[in-house]
């Protein structure tokens, strides 16, 4: 049965949550239905309830799956094609409305910018209700392949709360 607050969108809105949806932008798409529509606008709740009927319809997992294994060759080959050379490999906790992830960096300094390498996840944040976590596999994993990436290029690897999500202190705040 088709959710009745989809047929009150525009087309080109319809359109433009459904390319979301396909990309798993979930809160963006929740975002664009309650912008779109005037007051009354719908519910948090009955936003995310259409989002989810959306990525139902269109065949997409509404859960996100577990990142795969790293191996050194991709985050390498990001390194390289970069303009500058990193000064570090950082490992950063990241979150969203599904768990916790941990995403690599390469540092520079000039420019003071991160260059995405890879996000870590294995799991939503029911792990910690069912008691799975700690430890934190996605900071295992991030931190062996941050090591290595590090060791190869000869530079500082930081990962300032490997143990538990935190948005600890960054590299670059140690200079």
């Amino acid at each position: 049965m088709k959710n009745p607050l989809w047929e009150t969108l525009p087309t080109q809105v319809r359109a433009e949550v459904d390319a979301l949806v396909m990309k798993g932008h979930k809160l963006r798409a929740v975002k664009v239905i309650r912008e779109t529509l005037e007051e009354p606008r719908p519910g948090l709740y009955e936003c995310m309830d259409l989002v989810a009927e959306r990525f139902e319809d269109l065949g997409q997992r509404f859960t996100r799956s577990p990142t795969a294994p790293l191996d050194l060759d991709e985050p390498t080959a990001k390194i390289q094609a970069l303009p500058y050379r990193p000064a570090a490999i950082e490992a950063l906790w990241d979150g969203d409305s599904e768990g916790w992830m941990v995403d690599l960096v390469a540092v520079t300094i000039e420019p003071r910018a991160e260059h995405h390498l890879a996000t870590v996840q294995h799991g939503t944040d029911m792990r910690l209700f069912n008691g799975e976590v700690p430890p934190w596999p996605e900071a295992q994993e991030a931190t062996t392949i941050g090591r290595a990436l590090a060791e190869r290029l000869g530079v500082p690897f930081h990962f300032a709360s490997p143990e538990k999500p935190d948005f600890a202190p960054r590299w670059w705040e140690s200079l």
